[in-house]
């Protein structure tokens, strides 16, 4: 059975799923370069408008799949490298998704943990089943949090709250998610497709072009000074004020219609 299914919507929406449910979609080595390869596809795809990232069956995704790890140690005959495993395997995953000048949006179905929890914080925008939860597990096994969930947490939550769910491993319901501002949408287990395609059916028809550059505007704005933002801000602006949906939204305005954007 593949680890990770792929397939892409005639609207142009690509949708990965992570599927390993027999263990809540943990990572193994096979899972975690599958998504960096699915990751550089829908990069060069240019049918590709939008992406939904989630899991098979019950869960979203539970992070590393601890058997897994140890089963490769015991036939490696030494231990792991958290280094080497961080650098090859879930890192480049977060890098391609923030690089990716497309909306991602996380359907959060279940239970998304450690670096699940990252995986999901990555994205662009998540809808929630009310059944979800987040948690930073990695305090309960003497860890500590990867994957990017130190840098996206704080950002989030504030601080104090970040070193709260980082240190006492509490897990956090949806609800309280959005609450936190860690969701855009918590919706009923029946409706989640309808919300989360939705979602991105409406970024798929969108100026995806101008998404994009806003998407690294906001990477660079974590930490860029002001003077710093308003020159990238201008840069940005020559682009999109360049591209062919900036010509189209502006007759379709002057012709007071509905825009029909290209992401180009």
């Amino acid at each position: 059975m593949p680890t990770l299914l792929y397939d892409v919507r005639p609207d142009g929406v690509a949708t990965i799923t992570l599927n390993r449910p027999d263990v809540f979609n943990a990572f193994d080595d096979a899972q975690s370069y599958e998504l960096q390869d699915a990751l550089k596809q829908v990069a060069r795809d240019t049918n590709v408008r939008a992406v939904v990232l989630t899991g098979a069956g019950r869960a979203f995704c539970s992070g590393q799949d601890l058997k897994a790890a140890r089963e490769a140690e015991a036939a490696e005959g030494q231990p792991r490298s958290f280094y080497d495993s961080l650098h090859k395997r879930y890192n480049p995953i977060i890098r391609a998704m923030r690089a990716l000048p497309k909306p991602i949006i996380a359907r959060l179905n279940g239970v998304a943990a450690g670096a699940g929890c990252s995986l999901a914080l990555a994205c662009d925008a998540i809808v929630a089943s009310s059944d979800a939860s987040l948690i930073e597990v990695f305090i309960n096994i003497g860890l500590v949090p990867d994957s990017g969930s130190s840098w996206f947490l704080p950002r989030m939550v504030g601080t104090l709250k970040a070193f709260e769910l980082c240190t006492l491993g509490s897990k956090v319901t949806a609800e309280e998610a959005l609450r936190l501002g860690l969701v855009n949408q918590v919706v009923a287990p029946e409706q989640l497709d309808e919300a989360a395609y939705g979602l991105a059916a409406r970024y798929a028809a969108a100026p995806t072009k101008s998404i994009g550059l806003i998407k690294q505007m906001l990477n660079k704005a974590a930490t860029a000074t002001l003077d710093e933002i308003l020159d990238y801000e201008a840069h940005c602006q020559q682009i999109a004020g360049e591209s062919d949906d900036y010509r189209e939204g502006v007759q379709a305005f002057l012709e007071k219609r509905k825009p029909e954007f290209k992401g180009q």
